[in-house]
């Protein structure tokens, strides 16, 4: 059963940088950081301190900020991994683990047996060196149910508070996903967290799901960075829980486009047009039928009121404009154009499209109505 409310765990400053190419600096990590936390994300999970002094230095920094936000650190069941996240003064860790027969066996070269031991054992180390712990089961989407059940017994019994189903692969769609975490629910009390990734494009509805079937937390990343096709998106996963679930997060929604903007730069991955929440082109408008229904009311064609995420309308011209939306267009440059002047116009705007492929410019339009209007007053 869906939560009233769900914890968002933000992982771009760990899943989200190990885009392949992608590199976040010092500051770019503490300038992300305080982003999210002003929008009121409530968990991050802010690196990997096994990889080295430079990124515990980076998450210590990111600590030392005492932001109103939780951090979280990840690493393996080894000694190295979590002795490093032990000296990182970060209260939670995500202790990661195969749980799926294939990477058990041709990964690990162990056993089922040997995963429920080390779980015990890690669980134990950690909470004695003060974390608190998620374990998270890796490729948790492939893992066998019976054994995934011994598991979060495994963990619970160890002391641990949440266990992250991963979907290493991208493999599952929403009513597998939804299955799966309704089977997790019913068996355990701990914490759930759906970690989604994104290779059939599913990685958000898959996130959706894992809610409606009980996750009490989520991953998600900034504009859906990650591994391969990425992970379930903070702003498209946010939204979609706000919309349609009125779910509770906590999070700002208006605080989108300046986060993306500033993720967009850091990690070096423009924003594509047409991203949903966040991309230029997705609250603009070109087609006729559907511009001269929103100038009547905007609900004719509003799904999600764009000031709910920090954007606006933008009406252009173009091929498919009508002469609703010239007119519209002309009276925001002062000008109003008769029925026959707008017909007129919206002849040259569409030459104008296809010709130069882009919409045209206030310039643009007073040159054509300059250009067009001797001559059809002649013929009228």
């Amino acid at each position: 059963m869906a939560q009233s409310s769900v914890v968002v765990n933000d992982t771009t400053l760990r899943d989200g940088e190990q885009t392949a190419g992608v590199t976040f600096t010092a500051e770019e990590r503490i300038a992300i950081a305080r982003a999210l936390a002003a929008a009121g994300v409530k968990e991050m999970e802010v690196g990997i301190p096994v990889m080295g002094p430079e990124e515990r230095d980076n998450i210590m920094a990111i600590a030392s900020l005492g932001l109103p936000s939780s951090l979280m650190v990840w690493g393996r069941m080894s000694e190295p991994d979590l002795a490093a996240a032990a000296s990182c003064g970060v209260p939670r860790v995500n202790l990661s683990i195969p749980v799926s027969d294939i990477q058990i066996r041709h990964k690990l070269g162990r056993d089922r047996e040997w995963v429920l031991a080390t779980i015990g054992h890690f669980v134990r180390r950690a909470q004695d060196l003060g974390m608190e712990v998620c374990v998270g089961g890796e490729d948790s989407s492939r893992a066998d149910i019976d054994f995934l059940l011994r598991v979060l017994e495994a963990a619970e019994a160890a002391g641990a508070r949440r266990f992250r189903f991963a979907d290493t692969l991208g493999l599952m769609d929403p009513f597998s996903t939804y299955k799966r975490i309704d089977q997790l629910r019913q068996a355990s009390d701990l914490e759930l967290e759906m970690h989604a990734h994104n290779d059939l494009g599913m990685a958000t509805a898959n996130t959706l799901a894992a809610v409606l079937a009980g996750a009490s937390h989520i991953n998600t990343t900034v504009n859906g960075l990650g591994e391969r096709a990425g992970n379930a998106a903070l702003e498209e996963s946010i939204t979609a829980m706000h919309q349609l679930y009125n779910i509770e997060t906590g999070i700002d929604s208006c605080h989108f486009p300046e986060i993306s903007r500033l993720v967009s730069i850091a990690s070096g991955r423009p924003i594509p047009v047409n991203k949903s929440i966040v991309g230029e082109a997705v609250f603009t408008h070109e087609a006729g039928i559907h511009v001269d229904g929103l100038i009547k009311n905007p609900l004719n064609y509003q799904g999600v009121a764009p000031e709910s995420v920090g954007r606006s309308h933008k009406l252009v011209l173009g091929k498919h404009s009508g002469s609703s939306a010239v007119k519209h267009a002309y009276a925001g440059i002062g000008i109003a154009l008769t029925e026959f002047e707008a017909k007129a116009m919206l002849a040259r705007i569409r030459q104008h499209a296809v010709s130069t492929k882009r919409t045209p410019s206030t310039d643009d339009l007073e040159r054509f109505y300059l250009e067009a209007m001797p001559r059809a007053s002649i013929q009228s």
